[in-house]
């Protein structure tokens, strides 16, 4: 078996995230043997999505059945895991995740700029009906376990709190978007995602 993590950015990031990288610098360090792919994805619900799933067709061509994948995503990355969850079968740890991003977005309708790549976007009206048929009803809530923080200045955590009522939760007062103190985080996620 080969056990994977794929980590799912969030909207307007990139594979160079702070939580990313800690992700893939505690796998490095203490677990080796675990492959770790971070995905750029495109800016773009619908072609982000094909991103994702390139990246797991190309994931399945070369292990085969034997991969053990496990996912982390983080904001709209976390909307995105809890769908491979659900269509993989795998589970998932979710940081601070988007919920109903088609809704949260609209107030981001418009010119983009993305802070790590430089890129220039427009977020438009029909970006809201991609991501609106990207949601999957949730099936398995016990393959996800739910990171977040109160203070959380982008996402209404009650939101998350509602939409994953059934899945593993911790909840921590203060904090931020980012989520602070995520360093705490990568050994449990790791035993959490059986990898």
């Amino acid at each position: 078996m080969t056990s994977v993590l794929l980590y799912l950015h969030g909207f307007n990031s990139s594979p160079g995230s702070a939580k990313a990288q800690q992700m893939a610098a505690w796998v490095a360090a203490n677990r080796p043997d675990i492959e770790v792919v971070i995905p750029a994805q495109p800016n773009t619900p619908a072609q982000a999505w094909a991103a994702i799933e390139q990246t797991l067709a190309e994931l399945q061509a070369r292990h085969g059945e034997g991969l053990r994948l496990g996912a982390v995503g983080s904001s709209l990355g976390g909307f995105m895991a809890t769908r491979v969850s659900e269509l993989y079968g795998c589970r998932a740890a979710l940081i601070n995740p988007a919920v109903r991003p088609h809704e949260l977005l609209c107030d981001y309708l418009g010119p983009q700029t993305n802070p790590y790549t430089n890129e220039q976007f427009e977020l438009l009206p029909a970006h809201m009906d991609e991501l609106r048929a990207l949601a999957v009803p949730m099936t398995a809530p016990e393959l996800l376990w739910i990171l977040q923080q109160q203070d959380d200045e982008v996402l209404d955590y009650r939101k998350a709190l509602q939409e994953y009522a059934f899945a593993r939760l911790s909840l921590e007062c203060g904090g931020n978007h980012a989520f602070v103190g995520f360093e705490r985080y990568p050994a449990q996620i790791i035993r959490f995602l059986g990898l």
